[in-house]
């Protein structure tokens, strides 16, 4: 059974532009192909021919010996002892305690073992449960580790050129692509099979990438066993974080329906218009309360989530898991203008001066903020749909191309750098125009004979019903349009492609096949990267504007669960599986999301203090009249004569006739300086309470990690009793 594939085609020689280009990369080919011979992989070649081209397998296998050395300088997880797998769903916990039938749990085949483990050594494998079945005592994700680990570090040319790695192969065009083969077709066969006889593939595909599975839970160890922990922790995560809106989404939604039901009995919407009528579904006391709820749910999830992530971390064996000293990137590798030694390995590397690396840095730095500062000119005037998800797809290209420029030396440095840019980007092109409408339209207008400019241009103002409300459809038209039209694309593009390519005469290649569309290339590697970004963009919209918004969190809650069963879909059946790699979180993402969840806090407060009309008919109130008779009038202000002639010309704002603020704007202006102060202190003291009260190790967790490393120490420490016996023998020879 094979490993790991190699491909690349060969064109007859008639076709072939770059001869010379060629000869080089078959001579690559041979000696990389020679060096894995010598470093104990096994060969088997495959190829298919047409007139045009013939495209050429090279199916690589690792056998007994090969995976034991690796596993132990890899220092991957031996198992020691079996334990019941845990379950980790706390819904399922808490109905079986009240008896009641959970329709989301489901039994599942084969699900993977738990065991306690500890890192494998070559000279204790008889400690280790299932070491005497060489076939299966590595699982095949274990396997791919190991022979991509030989391929990255494989000499194809001069060492001392760096000519390394079967990623720099790729980048040079000398194969067309490197991948695990997935196992066996998704398709379930025509005849009936009991269900612990399905390949791992298919028992995802029945109970997981399905339409109907979409309120079942997903199976995480299923996906850690067959994709790895990097892609089972994102889709723990968008699950964890799809479970906890939907608490979100029924207070809100019942915020929503109390400010429906109270609109026709506001004294003062009923008295002026129907604008302002609607104004008041998302400008009234319960929208104050759902800011504060969602405060608290944001931070509370993130400490549940830091759980969570420790949990699975553990059970994963990725809990003590670090990144190993990482070698070059390949293109870093190709455009590097000197090779010096690494002070860590000591081994000539590509080098990049640091001083022209962080210039370059600074310079991409200046572009990001003059681009940022474009979005947000563009955005404000024109409010789009259309423009800002192309600028997004602007934004992420120039970001790519930044990040290249930038000389970055390590992958995790390199996706690092792209993840922060593309982040700023999409931030500043999703959230200008609602933090222009929330903060600045309306605020510069000036009064009537004295209208702020800018350009020559009069300012914009709100409308009659306010500026909450334009808020309000703006934060609906961006949020629930661009993830309509990013899910309709998921969904179509695939079955373009197909339509696509039998219109031009070619052959669609079956998903099972060695060489399907589409590939998991660097391109999807940073889909991933941007699949977070997404998430990440929506949990800001679902928390930063939820004063303005609080449906927010039911939209998300609907695209949610819609987005798994695409994501799962797409990796399970239309890409190739790609190498599994090994992770303990979700990374940089995780700092976004709390930096996210504290930028709310004071969001909201501004929102509620200066947007939101609350604090002003809070002043009325307690001021003039408990039920707001005459509030609009008192909103209200005259015209200076030197304008107008007409004595009832009326325009919002607390001046007096002659344009001047008046007692009440300042003393509204104190009022809600006092509450934003108010507002942040009770929040984030609560806040640290929350993260003090909710340890980010469960207690239980504890006890299974001393358990772990007591059995670890049980099954290593034979040598030291023997030198301990040896060490007493002697001793008493002596004596």
């Amino acid at each position: 059974e094979s490993d790991f594939v190699l491909v690349w085609e060969v064109k007859p020689r008639k076709h072939r532009s770059r001869w010379r280009g060629q000869s080089e990369t078959t001579r690559w080919r041979n000696k990389f192909t020679q060096n894995l011979q010598n470093a104990g992989i096994l060969l088997e070649k495959v190829e298919t021919a047409s007139e045009k081209k013939t495209i050429h397998y090279l199916n690589l296998s690792a056998p007994w010996d090969v995976l034991v050395y690796y596993a132990e300088e890899l220092i991957l997880r031996a198992p020691l002892q079996a334990q019941p797998n845990p379950n980790f769903n706390t819904s399922d916990r808490i109905l079986r305690k009240l008896y009641i039938p959970n329709l989301m749990a489901e039994s599942l085949p084969n699900r993977p073992l738990d065991y306690y483990t500890c890192a494998f050594r070559k000279s204790k494998m008889e400690k280790f449960l299932g070491c005497e079945n060489h076939d299966t005592y590595f699982t095949n994700t274990q396997r791919h580790r190991i022979v991509y680990e030989l391929l990255a570090r494989t000499v194809y040319g001069k060492r001392k050129r760096a000519e390394v790695g079967v990623a720099r192969l790729l980048n040079e065009g000398a194969y067309t692509a490197a991948f695990p083969l997935h196992e066996g077709p998704f398709e379930l066969p025509e005849y009936e099979v009991h269900p612990d006889e399905l390949n791992q593939r298919q028992v995802l595909f029945q109970y997981w990438a399905r339409w109907s599975k979409w309120y079942k839970y997903q199976p995480l160890d299923h996906i850690r066993e067959y994709f790895g922990e990097k892609i089972a922790l994102y889709f723990a995560w968008l699950g964890f974080y799809t479970a906890w809106l939907l608490p979100a989404a029924v207070v809100g939604a019942f915020v929503f329906v109390s400010g429906l039901m109270s609109m026709g009995t506001n004294t003062p919407a009923h008295v002026v218009c129907l604008c302002w009528q609607v104004g008041y579904l998302f400008d009234h006391p319960g929208t104050v309360f759902f800011s504060v709820f969602m405060s608290f749910w944001a931070v509370t999830f993130l400490e549940y989530w830091k759980r969570k992530m420790a949990t699975l971390a553990h059970h994963w064996d990725c809990m003590d898991f670090q990144e190993e000293e990482e070698r070059p990137r390949p293109e870093f590798a190709a455009m590097a203008p000197s090779i010096e030694y690494n002070p860590v390995t000591g081994v000539k590397e590509p080098y990049f001066p640091e001083r022209a690396r962080l210039s370059r840095m600074l310079t991409g730095s200046m572009v990001i903020i003059i681009m940022a500062g474009n979005i947000a000119n563009i955005s404000s005037s024109m409010v789009n749909l259309a423009l800002i998800l192309l600028m997004g797809q602007v934004y992420t290209a120039l970001a790519l191309q930044l990040t290249k420029w930038e000389m970055h030396r390590t992958q995790t440095q390199y996706e690092d750098a792209f993840t922060f840019k593309v982040f700023v980007f999409q931030f500043v092109n999703f959230y200008s125009s609602p933090f222009y409408v929330a903060f600045f339209k309306g605020r510069f207008v000036g009064y009537p004979g004295h209208y702020g400019t800018l350009l020559g241009m009069r300012n914009e103002e709100c409308g009659p019903g306010g500026c909450l409300i334009e808020l309000a459809e703006q934060l609906f038209i961006i949020m629930v349009g661009k993830q309509l039209i990013s899910n309709v694309q998921e969904f179509v593009i695939p079955y373009s492609i197909c339509i696509q390519r039998l219109c031009n005469g070619k052959q669609i290649p079956p998903v099972n096949s060695p060489h399907p569309y589409p590939s998991t290339s660097s391109v999807e590697l940073l889909t991933y990267d941007l699949l977070h970004s997404s998430t990440v963009l929506q949990f800001g919209f679902i928390t930063i504007f939820v004063a303005a918004f609080p449906l927010a969190p039911l939209f998300a809650l609907l695209n949610n669960w819609a987005e798994v069963r695409l994501d799962a879909h797409k990796f399970v059946c239309e890409y190739r599986r790609p190498v599994a790699e090994r992770a303990q979180n979700i990374g940089v993402w995780f700092n976004i999301l709390e930096a996210l969840s504290h930028l709310s806090v004071i969001v909201n407060a501004f929102l509620i203090a200066f947007t939101s009309d609350f604090l002003p008919r809070l002043l009325y109130q307690y001021k003039f009249d408990n039920d707001l008779n005459g509030y609009v009038n008192f909103t209200l202000a005259y015209a200076p004569p030197s304008y107008t002639s007409h004595p009832m010309c009326r325009y919002k704002a607390f001046r007096d006739n002659n344009g001047n603020y008046t007692l009440i704007y300042w003393e509204l202006l104190a009022v809600r300086l006092g509450f934003i102060i108010a507002f942040e202190h009770v929040v984030f003291i609560v806040l640290r309470a929350i993260d003090w009260m909710v340890p980010d190790v469960p207690e239980s967790l504890g006890l299974k990690v001393k358990r772990e490393r007591y059995l670890a120490k049980q099954a290593l420490a034979d040598n030291q009793e023997a030198l301990l016996v040896s060490h007493r023998g002697s001793a008493s020879s002596q004596g």
